[in-house]
């Protein structure tokens, strides 16, 4: 299959080697020692919250869980590029985001658990809740940048998206009105090369940051397991919104080394030496190899690390055992803001079925109002 040439960028190699990039140097410039061994600390406190979130639904413990192993350099570059009053619309995949964002365990885990209908307050994290429908996201943020333009504001939105979610007609349309409106939106796709069962070269025979200049974006094709290429991309498309370049299209090349969620059996689509493959580009490895090499990290640095990453997953532990169970009723709130008849009526139904229940009455399942 032919595709067309385009650079990926890169500052860290796979065996840990920092390389020169004509682009991307000066958006990474200011880093020092701390902030890049924060970058390595938040890539590993993800690896262990994702590991930790796929061993509670094993254990029957949630739902359903869409695991990110593999994609940690292109989570945490990016969101770490962005400033607090800068708005993210993720997909369901971004929980090391999430955490970076400040996001409690217990609200990260609410909705895969069953116990809550979405997960943190919007507008105290500027980030919206997983978006569970396929790309509709980057219509939320491209709106939601269009009016940040009439609002004179200098902050911009950023929407997280896969491979998969491109092949979507709502993409399409979001880059188009972004275009449009050179509305101070990012679009950061995450191309983890497997739309469920579906390799990325089956819905496009070019790279997928190859299609946004047809809409007149501008576009990077950045090596998404790189932490410090995805940072200095991002900073680079943020800079472009924040000073009215308008919307950028950023294509983090990574892997999904995991399933597509625990439902998903990966292993009757794609071969061992693909994972051997990718799994030798690893973002952690290359990243502790760098500092290792630098003199930027040693054995103490490490321990700590790895001890606020056993603390974060004790926290998430708790919290999804500890979930009080919800009130039966309870899944009749918040769904309108005034009372409604048809759901008045759905919810008396409720209430009689559930009286049908030996030892049950209204009373006990939540009450009537």
């Amino acid at each position: 299959m032919a595709h067309s040439a385009m650079p990926l960028h890169q500052l860290v190699t796979a065996s840990g080697t920092r390389v020169a990039d004509e682009l991307l140097d000066e958006f990474v410039s200011d880093l020092d020692d701390q902030t890049l061994r924060n970058l390595y600390e938040d890539m590993l406190i993800v690896r262990r919250i994702d590991a930790e979130a796929t061993a509670l639904q094993r254990q029957g413990q949630l739902a359903l869980w869409p695991p990110l192993l593999g994609q940690e350099a292109s989570q945490i570059g990016s969101v770490r590029a962005l400033e607090h009053d800068d708005f993210i619309f993720p997909t369901y995949r971004e929980n090391g985001v999430a955490y970076c964002r400040g996001a409690s365990m217990g609200s990260v885990l609410g909705v895969w658990r069953g116990v809550s209908n979405s997960g943190w307050d919007p507008y105290e994290l500027n980030m919206a809740t997983p978006q569970i429908i396929i790309g509709s996201q980057t219509l939320h943020a491209t709106g939601y940048a269009m009016g940040l333009v009439l609002d004179g504001k200098e902050s911009l939105s950023l929407a997280y998206f896969g491979d998969g979610a491109t092949s979507q007609g709502d993409v399409h349309e979001a880059m188009v009105f972004a275009a449009s409106f050179q509305a101070p939106v990012v679009f950061f796709c995450q191309n983890n090369h497997w739309a469920i069962s579906e390799p990325v070269g089956l819905q496009s025979h070019v790279p997928l940051a190859g299609r946004a200049p047809g809409y007149g974006i501008p576009s990077l094709q950045v090596d998404g397991n790189d932490v410090l290429a995805v940072l200095a991309a991002t900073r680079w498309a943020a800079h472009r919104a924040r000073t009215g370049g308008g919307p950028s299209f950023i294509e983090a090349v990574t892997y999904r080394m995991g399933a597509h969620t625990t439902a998903d059996d990966p292993t009757r689509y794609r071969g061992v030496t693909e994972l051997e493959e990718w799994g030798a580009k690893d973002p952690l490895t290359r990243m502790r190899t760098f500092l290792t090499n630098a003199g930027k990290l040693d054995d103490e640095a490490e321990s700590a690390m790895a001890a606020k990453a056993d603390a974060v997953a004790a926290e998430l532990r708790a919290a999804c055992i500890n979930f009080p169970d919800p009130e039966p009723l309870s899944v009749f709130e918040h769904v309108y803001v005034d009372d409604h008849p048809i759901l008045a009526r759905q919810r008396d139904h409720y209430l009689a079925y559930l009286s049908l229940f030996e030892g049950s009455s209204p009373a006990a399942q939540g009450g009537a109002s």
